[in-house]
This record gives structure tokens, C-alpha cells and sequence, in this order.
């Protein structure tokens, strides 16, 4: 059994490249070998969102608060709420984030492929679409 305690776990800014706005990224599991899920808690602040990108195996998403925003590729952007969960096919393109007037954070889990557990593309084109 391994205990990691809420004040040692900490947060970092989502960096720069896979974000646009401001992120904060506070780790949750990182299980070891031969375990391969991984999860954070992510908020984003008014109008932060991801770039697109992708998971080999999948993501789960769970919003905790605030209002959110999704997409596939070529799919309507979609509102979220807290509660919902969002799963994204492995290797479906998406990103994902905060509404313009609200900022949002969600529980993000995924599992590592070969210790990768996302893969990173272009930011989203502003405006929305």
C-alpha cells in the first residue's frame, strides 16, 4: 500500500505547448509498472483548453466543476457540466476545456502505452469553431 498525501502531491502549469490559457495540472495516480493508468486534476481557467491530441488507449473524463467544452475531430463542440463523463476512443483526436465565461476542472484518466500516455498536436484555431 502506498499513501500519497494531498499536500505532498502539489501542481505544476500545464506547459505552454499543449495548453493555451492557464492550466494546472495536480497529479493524482501515477501508478508503476506493470499498472499503466495515470490521472490527474485539471482546471482551467476561463477559455484554457487543450490543444489537440490524442491517447493511445483512450481517456476518461470526469468534470468536477465549472462549465466545459469538448470536441472530436470533425464532431459539434459540446457543452459540459459537472458530473458528466466523457470517454474518448483510443487515437480519437479531441480537445477539450474551459468555457469562455466559466473556468472548469476535470478528472482526466488514461493508461500508458509503452509508458506514452498522450500524444500532443497543434493548438485549436481561434475562434472556436
Amino acid at each position: 500500500m502506498q499513501i500519497t498525501r494531498n499536500a505532498d502531491r502539489g501542481d505544476e502549469a500545464g506547459p505552454s505547448a499543449w495548453f493555451s490559457g492557464a492550466v494546472q495540472i495536480a497529479p493524482v495516480i501515477a501508478a508503476p509498472a506493470p499498472a499503466r493508468v495515470a490521472a490527474a486534476v485539471v482546471s482551467f481557467r476561463p477559455g484554457a483548453r487543450t490543444a489537440w491530441h490524442t491517447h493511445p488507449l483512450g481517456q476518461t473524463l470526469l468534470i468536477l466543476t465549472g462549465q466545459g467544452l469538448a470536441q472530436r475531430e470533425g464532431g459539434p463542440v459540446e457543452l459540459l457540466h459537472p458530473g458528466d463523463v466523457v470517454w474518448f476512443d483510443p487515437g480519437e483526436r479531441h480537445w477539450h476545456g474551459a468555457t469562455a465565461q466559466s473556468a472548469m476542472s476535470h478528472l482526466a484518466i488514461q493508461e500508458r502505452l509503452d509508458g506514452r500516455a498522450v500524444d500532443w498536436h497543434e493548438h485549436v484555431a481561434d475562434p472556436l469553431p
